[in-house]
């Protein structure tokens, strides 16, 4: 009989999630069986719990175990696998690609258009065990704090958006303080950005935002942009922009704001098509890059960032037991939340 473990597994197509006794999985050849310390709930993961159109779309097989952002150590490792021992502690790629595609094959993997993600295509890591394939699991340093590991998932969506463009000396724009947008402005501000500005709707998120180092975080409901950029010295327009939000309105304001030839990475996604006057860009000579998770060779360049004091712990606003699920995702539906932490190193 198969050992058993807690999970919280989205059971059904429909609202919620359930904390429930699965079969701890085995690895096969090639994979790696990871025990869990720590993880922390995603946006993707709200989508999965409110069951909206996004989670009807991507979530294909109910009952299944989700989450992707995690900590832990290697507790069993499969046949064929070397250079990992058991206990090493380890975070995972949440993406799982094919290797045999173009963009695998020329070191584009997070462009694999066969990619599975954990937590959304197979069984993921809000669980007491995971099991991920041997490439994509990541030695982490014993001198990082679980916490801030637990969301270094996230921390790769901000790391590959705000680094996308070169920032010394620039001035740049964020709009939409999420936990994702947060990250990105101490980013910027850590790789050297002149001026770092934040948009958003909600008080409680760019009070968060403004513990990161943002120069002015600007309520866009009550504060008016251009007189924000006058008095911050941005007399021609931001250099570049990170566009976290998925608004339209966030976005349209975004393009106005820019210097002509100024660059705008697109990470915030929409719930449905935007209208754009495409001569605004036209005209501006703007650079558009949609970005798609994360590269998958930035997780050294996030541990060097903390390591070099890069200070995220101000984005941990909640911590809980994982028993505790419901109160974690009412955090994050409340909006006055940054990263939500579960552990999962004790049983109740």
């Amino acid at each position: 009989m198969s050992q058993l473990m807690d999970a919280i597994v989205k059971p059904t197509a429909g609202p919620g999630l359930e904390l429930r006794r699965v079969p701890v999985p085995v690895p096969k050849a090639g994979e790696v069986l990871i025990k869990i310390h720590k993880t922390a709930i995603c946006g993707t993961d709200v989508h999965i719990f409110n069951w909206d159109p996004w989670a009807a779309k991507h979530i294909k097989h109910p009952p299944m175990t989700i989450g992707h952002e995690y900590v832990g150590e290697i507790a069993e490792i499969g046949p064929d696998v070397e250079g990992l021992r058991v206990g090493e502690r380890v975070s995972g790629e949440g993406h799982i690609t094919c290797h045999r595609c173009r963009n695998c094959r020329s070191g584009n993997i997070q462009w694999c258009k066969d990619t599975m993600s954990v937590g959304v295509d197979r069984d993921g890591a809000f669980a007491e065990y995971v099991c991920i394939p041997a490439t994509n699991v990541i030695k982490i340093s014993e001198d990082l704090d679980e916490d801030v590991v637990a969301f270094f998932d996230a921390f790769g969506n901000a790391t590959h958006t705000a680094l996308m463009f070169p920032l010394v000396g620039e001035d740049v724009l964020i709009t939409g303080a999420g936990p994702i947008g947060i990250i990105a402005a101490g980013i910027c501000r850590y790789a050297g950005a002149r001026r770092v500005i934040i948009t958003d709707i909600n008080d409680d998120r760019l009070v968060l935002a403004s513990k990161m180092g943002v120069d002015y975080a600007v309520n866009t409901m009550r504060e008016d942009l251009n007189e924000i950029m006058a008095k911050a010295g941005i007399t021609e327009g931001f250099d570049v922009g990170l566009e976290m939000s998925g608004s339209e309105a966030g976005l349209k304001q975004m393009i106005v704001s820019m210097r002509n030839g100024g660059k705008i990475s697109l990470l915030g996604i929409g719930n449905k098509p935007f209208n754009m006057n495409m001569n605004e860009i036209i005209d501006r000579g703007l650079t558009l890059q949609g970005i798609y998770g994360r590269r998958m060779d930035n997780w050294h360049q996030m541990a060097y960032m903390v390591q070099g004091g890069l200070d995220l712990h101000p984005v941990i606003t909640h911590r809980f037991h994982y028993t505790d699920f419901e109160k974690g995702f009412a955090a994050m539906n409340s909006g006055k939340s940054g990263k939500v932490i579960l552990d999962w190193t004790t049983k109740k």
